[in-house]
C-alpha cells in the first residue's frame, strides 16, 4: 500500500510540476500565448465554411492540449496560413473508364513561428483527402469529408510545431 501511495504522490508530482510538457506529449517550451489569425481561403475552388473551420479547429487543438492562452495580436506563437487547394479528382477508375471513387483533396499551408525558440519555426505545406463512392454527390458527403480532412490537417500543423515529429 505505501508503495503505491508514494508512486502516487511522485506521478501527481511530476505532472503538477511540469509545465513544459502535456500529456499529449506537447512541448510548449517558454512561450504562454498562441495567435491563430483566420486561415484565408485562396484555393480556385472555394468552400465557403472551410477556412473558418480549420482556424476554430487549430484553436480548439490548442486551448485542449497546451498550456497555452490564445490572443488576438503580439503571441509567443503564432499559425499563419491559408487554404492553398480544394479539389475533387477521380480516384479509381471502373473498366469503363468511369470513376469509381472521388477523391477530395485539401492543402493548407502554414507558416508557424515560435518567437520564444526559433528552432521550432516552419513554413510547409499540408495535404490530405478522403475518398468517396462516385456515387454520392459532393454536396451529400461534403461536410463529413470536410470534419475528417479539418481534423487530421490540424494535427500535422499542431503535431509539427509542438510535438517536433
Amino acid at each position: 500500500m505505501f508503495r503505491v501511495i508514494v508512486i502516487a504522490f511522485f506521478g501527481l508530482l511530476l505532472y503538477s510540476s511540469c509545465k513544459i510538457y502535456s500529456l499529449t506529449g506537447a512541448s510548449t517550451g517558454d512561450a504562454k500565448t498562441a495567435e491563430v489569425p483566420y486561415f484565408q481561403n485562396r484555393a480556385l475552388n472555394v468552400q465557403p465554411s472551410l477556412s473558418r473551420e480549420l482556424t476554430e479547429k487549430l484553436k480548439d487543438r490548442i486551448l485542449s492540449q497546451t498550456n497555452l492562452k490564445l490572443v488576438n495580436e503580439g503571441g509567443d506563437t503564432k499559425f499563419e496560413g491559408e487554404v492553398s487547394r480544394y479539389e475533387v479528382t477521380p480516384a479509381a477508375i471502373t473498366g469503363e473508364n468511369l470513376a469509381a471513387k472521388n477523391r477530395l483533396t485539401i492543402e493548407i499551408k502554414v507558416k508557424f513561428t515560435n518567437s520564444t525558440d526559433s528552432q521550432f519555426d516552419y513554413e510547409t505545406s499540408f495535404s490530405r483527402f478522403e475518398d468517396f463512392d462516385s456515387n454520392a454527390s459532393l454536396d451529400a458527403v461534403e461536410n463529413d469529408l470536410i470534419d475528417k480532412i479539418a481534423d487530421a490537417l490540424v494535427e500535422d500543423v499542431f503535431n509539427k510545431a509542438f510535438v517536433n515529429w
